[in-house]
């Protein structure tokens, strides 16, 4: 019995970092100086931008690479379902081969099983943001293809138009790093089909490693000069 009490205690954390990494994140004054919100400056700077030209393919040709990158990572997220799946048919077969092993690391059938609902569940919420942020992306493609002439740049009809755009394309790309933050997390709990001990190890990492590309990497620093 004790050891499922550590099982869900290590679950227990996995489930509390990454809601408080995602909540420090998108909601708090410390999260506004993360990489991403670096970003969704530079978005609303690019549709202003789009005012003073008239020729604007360059502008339809970067918003297509974004559609089909989170096209290719909703697809990658069904794929990640199916694996799971496969995974969740061949409990046996699992089982036998940790029996195999110099460590007894062998669950219970049904502890086993549930390790690999959470890892569906898991990718079934990515392929959720992935699928609603690709969407999102063709409705900002649709709003960027109404941007007013650079005639009327200096319109209130523009301003709005501008900060529209602005605010729908930052939602598309907050949907987009949820989903990504899941793949990140799915990798930590993988750690969970070893040991709730890993669990908790590979949990930590994960957050250590995201939280470093937010707010102490390369790419985080040139995007503050």
């Amino acid at each position: 019995m004790g050891t499922y009490w550590v099982d869900t205690a290590a679950v227990a954390f996995f489930v509390v970092e990454w809601l408080a990494y995602g909540f420090t994140l998108e909601h708090t004054a410390y999260g506004r100086d993360s990489l991403s919100a670096r970003m969704n400056a530079y978005r609303e700077v690019w549709v202003r931008n789009m005012l003073d030209r008239e020729a604007r393919m360059v502008d339809m040709q970067i918003m297509a690479s974004l559609q089909n990158g989170t096209a290719f990572f909703a697809s990658t997220s069904l794929i990640a379902i199916g694996g799971a799946l496969a995974l969740l048919r061949a409990t046996h077969d699992a089982l036998a081969v940790l029996r195999e092993l110099p460590v007894d690391l062998t669950p219970s059938p049904a502890l086993w099983e549930i390790k690999c609902v959470g890892l569906i569940l898991i990718f079934i919420y990515a392929f959720f943001k992935f699928a609603w942020s690709y969407r999102l992306f063709n409705y900002v493609a649709i709003l960027l293809g109404a941007m007013p002439p650079s005639s009327q740049r200096d319109t209130a009809e523009a301003e709005a138009h501008v900060m529209r755009t602005t605010r729908l394309f930052e939602a598309a790309g907050r949907h987009f790093n949820r989903g990504q933050r899941a793949f990140f997390f799915a990798l930590g709990y993988l750690g969970w089909f070893v040991s709730p001990w890993l669990l908790l190890i590979t949990t930590a990492l994960v957050v250590i490693v995201t939280w470093r590309r937010q707010f102490a990497s390369n790419a985080w620093r040139a995007m503050g000069n």
